[in-house]
């Protein structure tokens, strides 16, 4: 993602003894928070939206497009979680009945979106912005937490595929460290697909080895990176799936760059299969859509895309 949910993976025991390391009160209050149900039908179509600076701008405009619920990418918020934006948004979601299902932060920057600078700064792997990266999702978390919001994403980064790599276990530790606050925070830490290929995601979700790690399935990121299919990606990923992004792409050829982001139904995504898996596998939560464009064609973009994936569900859901 650069701009602009749910099935437990692991049993209720594994939870339960993972949440048994905090203090009785916060381990209730935590595990109540994961727990609580959305009122969402499952796999309900949601939106991406980048709220700062119109925040009430960008909740109508879910209003009048027909969604019920919505991922909120909050980097601009870094460093002003302040009380009254607190207020604020509590009064957004209950003014416009909008439910809120994850948040995200990706920055502070610098972050370069390619296959030559990305390496080096994109997500929690590069060590230079790795602490001021885990203190921007400390924040998100705790500001998320306090609206009942139960999902913390971000982009960890190109994970090495080596586990012998020299990065490898700094990335783990940053990882775990991110969970663990979001854990204490009664929410789930999900990984964002796209840097990384399904097997080393997997690989880390097995190291970090907290019942609180889970994946964040982007469709198009998967392929943007010429890192997976996503209708393969669930093979690997599935059980781990608590949110998915629906967007669409292409493989890319240039080899220094990202391949192209198009109009859901203009891509290589088979978003009939992925969600006939994922609905397989049990999942529940929402599909939000993002379309990394903006202003007018952004709306009409998002219109036509509501429609192809509302037709694409009904056909799998029954």
């Amino acid at each position: 993602m650069k701009s602009l949910d749910r099935r437990k993976f692991l049993g209720a025991a594994a939870a339960a003894a993972a949440f048994a390391v905090m203090e009785p009160g916060k381990a209730i209050a935590a595990q109540s928070l994961m727990d609580k149900p959305t009122g969402l039908k499952p796999m309900e179509l949601g939106l991406l939206i980048v709220p700062f600076g119109a925040p009430e701008e960008k909740f109508k405009v879910l209003n009048e497009l027909g969604f019920s619920n919505c991922f909120l990418s909050l980097d601009g918020y870094i460093g002003g979680f302040t009380p009254s934006v607190v207020a604020q948004y509590r009064e957004l979601m209950a003014k416009y009945a909008i439910t809120v299902t994850t948040v995200e932060v990706v920055r502070p920057e610098p972050l370069v979106w390619n296959f030559l600078q990305g390496p080096s700064t994109i997500g929690l792997v590069p060590p230079k912005t790795r602490a001021a990266r885990i203190d921007a999702l400390k924040q998100v978390s705790d500001f998320a937490h306090q609206l009942g919001i139960s999902q913390v994403q971000t982009h960890c980064g190109f994970i090495p595929e080596d586990p012998a790599d020299a990065l490898y276990p700094g990335a783990v530790e940053a990882i775990m460290t991110a969970a663990k606050h979001c854990q204490g925070n009664g929410q789930y830490f999900l990984m964002e697909t796209g840097q990384e290929t399904p097997t080393t995601m997997s690989r880390m979700i097995r190291d970090v080895a907290m019942p609180n790690l889970a994946v964040g399935l982007d469709t198009a990121n998967l392929i943007l990176y010429g890192k997976a299919n996503p209708v393969d990606a669930v093979d690997i990923l599935g059980p781990h799936v608590r949110s998915v992004h629906a967007k669409d792409g292409k493989w890319p050829t240039n080899p220094s760059e990202l391949g192209e982001e198009v109009l859901i139904g203009k891509g290589l995504v088979d978003f009939k299969e992925v969600f006939t898996k994922l609905h397989k596998l049990g999942y529940a939560g929402a599909v939000t859509i993002e379309r990394e464009t903006s202003g007018p064609q952004q709306i009409d973009d998002v219109r036509a895309e509501k429609v192809y994936l509302e037709n694409i569900l009904k056909d799998v859901l029954g």
